[in-house]
């Protein structure tokens, strides 16, 4: 599908955006796809050159193949999937929120369930998640998945309240990792898996946790915060340190290490979910409402591990 140019596709708001080079690359987005009702959880897997992301009111994972550019389904129903990830032997972690539980895809296509309960209460809606080296898994787990039918199932929350959990690796128990947030979102842990970043979508501010060597966390500050009607998604680091998250109607926003905002992407539709990828993880992959979008850029997406 052809490309279409977005003018003015990025915004400076510091002098770091543009020394960084954050402006040197691509200056259109390509639409790669734009038939989604509410697309979520892009991720690149390399050794197969493709893209598979959520497509949640739709109840299906798609497929994008970047050596043809042809868009397939990968699984369909879902369990009205959002975010999606792997571990450290290339299964894929998918947060299903319809099924109110996180999944693993093993490589013969089963799934194997690693989570649909804490403390005998039914999960409300599991919707990001982020693997340590040594196969700890944090996710969230706000209600947006059961406050109506359109991207899972209406029903009440169990639990009463919308957490981080922290699934044990050698256990397999889910322990509460963090509270006190009014939507989590997008998860993430900084390269070094010193600290882990969380979204709050209605709070619209990016907590930051100093992550232990048994996996809890403690000395929870917040790292950015927004104004006005900006709310944040998920979020991904570059290889520079640089925050890069997905702000909703605000596009793309990109943070400074000292949590300064430091320069935007404007993007056509209401950004949900980014992720790097490409061969030489320097293309940042974009679900936007209805589409998938893609940026070749200068900035390349921290290492993968």
């Amino acid at each position: 599908m052809s490309g279409n140019t977005a003018d003015g596709l990025y915004e400076i708001l510091d002098d770091r955006f543009r020394t960084g080079r954050c402006t040197n690359g691509d200056s259109r987005l390509e639409v790669l796809y734009d038939g989604c009702r509410w697309a979520e959880g892009p991720l690149y897997l390399p050794a197969w050159r493709q893209l598979i992301w959520s497509d949640i009111p739709n109840d299906r994972m798609l497929r994008w193949d970047e050596a043809t550019g042809a868009v397939g389904v990968f699984r369909t129903p879902a369990g009205h999937s959002n975010g999606n990830t792997v571990d450290r032997q290339g299964r894929l972690i998918t947060c299903e929120q319809g099924n109110r539980r996180v999944t693993r895809t093993e490589p013969d296509g089963t799934l194997t369930v690693l989570a649909t309960h804490h403390d005998g209460k039914r999960l409300n809606s599991p919707n990001d998640s982020v693997v340590r080296s040594d196969g700890t898994i944090w996710f969230s787990d706000p209600d947006f998945g059961i406050t109506s039918d359109y991207e899972g199932h209406r029903a009440e929350s169990e639990i009463g309240a919308c957490n981080v959990y922290r699934i044990d690796p050698a256990t397999g128990e889910v322990h509460l990792a963090a509270d006190g947030f009014d939507g989590p979102n997008g998860v993430i842990l900084s390269p070094d898996e010193q600290r882990l970043y969380v979204s709050d979508s209605r709070a619209a501010r990016i907590h930051v946790f100093d992550v232990r060597e048994d996996g809890t966390l403690s000395d929870g500050k917040v790292f950015a915060e927004a104004h006005g009607d900006v709310h944040f998604d998920n979020i991904r680091f570059d290889d520079e340190g640089r925050l890069w998250a997905a702000a909703l109607a605000d596009g793309v926003h990109c943070y400074d290490p000292d949590g300064t905002l430091i320069g935007r992407l404007r993007v056509p539709e209401p950004v949900s979910n980014i992720a790097f990828g490409g061969p030489k993880n320097n293309r940042l992959f974009i679900t936007a409402t209805t589409s998938l979008y893609s940026l070749v850029m200068s900035v390349t997406g921290a290492p993968r591990v």
